[in-house]
């Protein structure tokens, strides 16, 4: 499976510090080790409100510096379909009178130029997610883990879309200069003999468009493997739980 799970450590610590009985055991099987032991029974090694507000943070940590590592490198989003960046909906008519024209190659270059942008303007993100991760409370740990399966990701757009937005603005435009979004994008225009300005694309903020769709494709990521591990099994036993939690036994 590529890259590490959102969230991986967390089961995977719990299971080391409750061990739960079985080899399929997965997320709700965790989250009854969470509300304790039943009426009448007695257990010394009980996961502590801590420990599970703990234990989630650091995950959130290790699963969120996997998602901007990933974004964040040459290709992060262009060569994922799931994150590309597309041409805007202004343009679509643009881009498509080029390629009839034989010069789908201007169009593809300035997508490619908008997806660096983001690519470039994406580890500004790490903090924004981080100072989010050490705001969370029990409360919030619990609501997540409790929660529906998209829960974290509501938690971050809940506490960090604004001002992800805010941060990656000022680099996503200093991005755009150098790779040179505007001057494919005006090149883009000017081979179409000014149906651009005419379809009203001249009121497009490329920086904005650019800013937002980066900030969705973090989303996408963080929300893509918190699917995965609240689907799957937790490992027993990984190098990120050693690393994290010293593996304690």
């Amino acid at each position: 499976m590529k890259g590490k799970l959102l969230m991986g450590a967390l089961l995977a610590s719990a299971t080391t510090l409750v061990p739960i009985s079985g080899t399929g055991a997965g997320l709700g099987d965790w989250l009854n080790v969470l509300r304790g032991p039943t009426a009448g029974a007695k257990s010394d090694s009980a996961l502590t409100e801590q420990d599970m507000a703990g234990g989630l943070r650091a995950a959130l940590e290790a699963g969120v510096q996997h998602a901007v590592q990933e974004l964040g490198r040459p290709g992060g989003y262009l060569d994922d379909a799931k994150v590309r960046i597309p041409l805007p909906a202004q343009l679509t008519t643009v881009g498509n009178t080029l390629r009839r024209l034989g010069q789908g190659r201007i169009t593809d270059q300035f997508v490619a130029s908008m997806n660096q942008a983001a690519e470039r303007a994406a580890p500004e993100a790490a903090g924004v997610f981080m100072q989010a991760i050490r705001q969370m409370s029990v409360q919030d740990a619990r609501a997540i883990l409790q929660g529906p399966q998209d829960a974290a990701t509501q938690y971050f757009r809940r506490r960090s879309g604004p001002e992800l937005v805010s941060r990656m603005l000022p680099i996503v435009s200093q991005a755009t200069d150098r790779v040179g979004v505007t001057a494919r994008y005006k090149e883009l225009l000017d081979r179409t003999g000014g149906i651009g300005h005419l379809l009203g694309s001249n009121q497009l903020n490329l920086d904005q468009y650019v800013t937002d769709r980066a900030v969705d494709g973090l989303f996408v990521m963080i929300a893509q493997e918190e699917k995965q591990i609240r689907e799957n099994p937790a490992a027993r036993t990984t190098q990120l739980l050693r690393k994290v939690f010293g593996a304690a036994r």
